[in-house]
C-alpha cells in the first residue's frame, strides 16, 4: 500500500529530535517525499544533476554556493527551487540568507533549518523514511509479543482470538493490536508491526465489551511495535480434518505478507485445550527450529537408530 507522507509530517515527527526550525515556504507543507517516479535518494547533500527529494545544505555546500559569483549563485539558487523538492534543510547550523528564504516563499518550497551536522541530520532522515515511506498492510487479528517474539493471532470471529490474548497477557506477555495491526516492510526482510492511534491499549473481549489493557494490567502490558515473526491461526476442526493433521509435524505453513513468507502454525480449537500453553509452546517450538533444531526430525531420527540398533543386536 502506497503511502502519502507530506513535509510537515516529517518535520512533526523530527522537530523536536533535530530541533528544526521552519524558516519559509510553509503553504508547501503537504508536498510528498515520496511521489517521484525515478526513485532519486530521498534526502542527501546539494545536488543538480540527480536531484535529492529533500536537498541538504550543509557548511561545505554553503561554502560553495558564497564562493560563486553573485549572478551565477542567483542563478543555482534559483535552479534548486525549480527542481521543486520536498523540501530544502540548511544543517550544520547554517543560516538562511535573503535570497534562499525569498525563493522558499516564492516558489511555496519549505526551507527548514537544524544546528545538526549534515550526516547527523542525514542519518535521522533516513531512518524515518524507512519507517514512513515503507510498503504497509493492515491484517485482522490479535498482536502481541509472547515470549518476546512478535506473534499474530489469526481465525476466524468467535474462535477466541480476544480471551486468548488476554489469558496471554495475564500470564506476562504484551499486548501490541487488536482487531487490525498495522504492518509494513521496514527492510527486504524485516516486517514491523504496530497499533493504529485510535486502537491503542484496547482490547475486545466479547460478553466484556472494550476493556482498557494499559489500565488494567500496568504499563509492561503493553508494547508500542514488534518485528513479526510467527503467525498462530485459530481453526475449529472436524474428525476429518483432525485426522488428516500429521501427528508428527503439526499443522505448518508460511504465510505471504507484503513479500515476505512467515512462519504459520495452524492449532485446533477444542473444548478443554489450554490455548495459552499452546501457543507458548508453538512460540518456544518456533525459536529452537531458528536455532537449527527440529523435534519432529529428532525423535524420527532417534527411532531410526534404535530401529536400527535391535536390527544389530539380532545379528
Amino acid at each position: 500500500m502506497e503511502q502519502s507522507v507530506t513535509t510537515r509530517d516529517l518535520y512533526n515527527a523530527l522537530r523536536d529530535r533535530l530541533a528544526l526550525e521552519w524558516v519559509a515556504g510553509e503553504p508547501g507543507g503537504h508536498r510528498s517525499l515520496g511521489d517521484v517516479e525515478d526513485g532519486p535518494t530521498l534526502a542527501g547533500p546539494l545536488n543538480f544533476i540527480h536531484p535529492n527529494r529533500i536537498q541538504v545544505i550543509g557548511r561545505a555546500e554553503a561554502e560553495f554556493l558564497d564562493g560563486m559569483p553573485p549572478d551565477a549563485r542567483r542563478e543555482a539558487v534559483t535552479r534548486l527551487f525549480e527542481i521543486a523538492p520536498a523540501a530544502v534543510v540548511l544543517a550544520d547550523g547554517v543560516g538562511p540568507d535573503a535570497l534562499l528564504i525569498a525563493q522558499a516563499a516564492a516558489t511555496s518550497t519549505p526551507l527548514l533549518r537544524t544546528p545538526f551536522p549534515i550526516g547527523e541530520l542525514l542519518e535521522h532522515l533516513q531512518y524515518y523514511s524507512s519507517i514512513a515511506l515503507a510498503e504497509r498492510i493492515t491484517l485482522h487479528g490479535v498482536f502481541l509479543e509472547v515470549l518476546g517474539m512478535g506473534v499474530l493471532i489469526t481465525g476466524d470471529a468467535a474462535v477466541g482470538k480476544s480471551e486468548l490474548a488476554l489469558e496471554l497477557i495475564s500470564r506476562g506477555n504484551r499486548l501490541i493490536a487488536d482487531d487490525a495491526a498495522m504492518f509494513s516492510r521496514i527492510a527486504p526482510d524485516i516486517i514491523s508491526g504496530t497499533c493504529p492511534p485510535v486502537l491503542q491499549d484496547f482490547l475486545e473481549v466479547r460478553g466484556l465489551g472494550i476493556v482498557n489493557i494499559r489500565a488494567m494490567f500496568g504499563d509492561s502490558a503493553i508494547k508500542r511495535n514488534k518485528y513479526l515473526r510467527l503467525i498462530v491461526r485459530l481453526k475449529r476442526m472436524t474428525d476429518a480434518e483432525l485426522a488428516t493433521v500429521d501427528r508428527l509435524s503439526g499443522c505448518h505453513d508460511n504465510r505471504l505478507v507484503l513479500g515476505l513468507q512467515v512462519p504459520e502454525v495452524t492449532i485446533p480449537v477444542a473444548p478443554g485445550r489450554n490455548m495459552a500453553i499452546l501457543v507458548e509452546t508453538a512460540v518456544r517450538n518456533h525459536m529452537l527450529k531458528l536455532k537449527g533444531y527440529d523435534a519432529s526430525t529428532a525423535f524420527i531420527e532417534t527411532q531410526r537408530e534404535a530401529v536400527i540398533g535391535d536390527l544389530g543386536d539380532e545379528d
